[in-house]
């Protein structure tokens, strides 16, 4: 029964992840923080959702500094990788190539081997005696752990698409204005040209009657 509680415990904690929307001002910088112990598997993923050119610098370093990855003007990436030393791991986003727009960008930092549902910790305690997690769980134990992987996945798949359809409504809104303030302008110059061209019949029209009419008989006009 304890291993049964230990078990289900480290199923739901085990595994933990750092989602999240910000937003990202024009020519800004903007740093997360993770602390991580060595050895952990680790899955980082970002998207630009709206703002300028669907674009992002991001750069992901460990607490020496070195730089495990580095994207540059990217709307969507995922880099995994394990970590060999435990300390402060920085995940950093910059627009400062951009002057003028500011981006919503979306974020999410998992780390955990979702394979694993036993910590090494866990494994070197009382329950040490288990060879193996599979031994260790019961049938209702591991179906419960393959429901769970199947709803992260299906959590993943319904993130993915309300981010699709973010971005979609948000150019879907930008060409509609870019479409009115076309029509706008058109709109504009038509209206222009006509008044311009009823100013010009009626100056010339002016110009004729009252100018040039005294001078009819010489001009021979009617």
């Amino acid at each position: 029964m304890v291993l049964s509680k230990i078990a289900a415990f480290c199923v739901i904690a085990f595994v933990k992840a750092i989602e999240l929307t910000f937003e990202l001002s024009d020519s800004a910088n903007q740093c997360f923080f993770e602390d991580i112990k060595d050895g952990i598997d680790c899955v980082i993923e970002y998207q630009v959702v709206t703002g300028g050119q669907y674009d992002v610098d991001m750069t992901l370093e460990d607490k020496e500094g070195k730089i495990l990855y580095k994207g540059v003007k990217k709307q969507y990436d995922s880099f995994s990788w394990k970590t060999e030393t435990e300390g402060t791991y920085k995940a950093c986003f910059s627009n400062e190539f951009s002057t003028f727009s500011h981006k919503v960008v979306y974020m999410d930092w998992q780390k955990g081997d979702e394979g694993q549902l036993l910590p090494n910790e866990t494994l070197h305690s009382d329950v040490d005696r288990v060879t193996s997690r599979i031994a260790a769980m019961t049938q209702l134990e591991t179906s419960a752990s393959a429901i769970g992987d199947r709803l992260r996945l299906i959590d993943d798949y319904q993130t993915h698409h309300r981010l699709r359809e973010a971005t979609g409504r948000k150019r879907a809104e930008d060409l509609n204005e870019r479409v009115l303030l076309w029509s706008l302008g058109q709109t504009a110059i038509i209206i222009t040209l006509g008044i311009a061209q009823v100013t010009f019949d009626w100056l010339f029209f002016f110009f004729v009657i009252v100018v040039l009419r005294p001078y009819k008989h010489e001009f021979c006009i009617f």
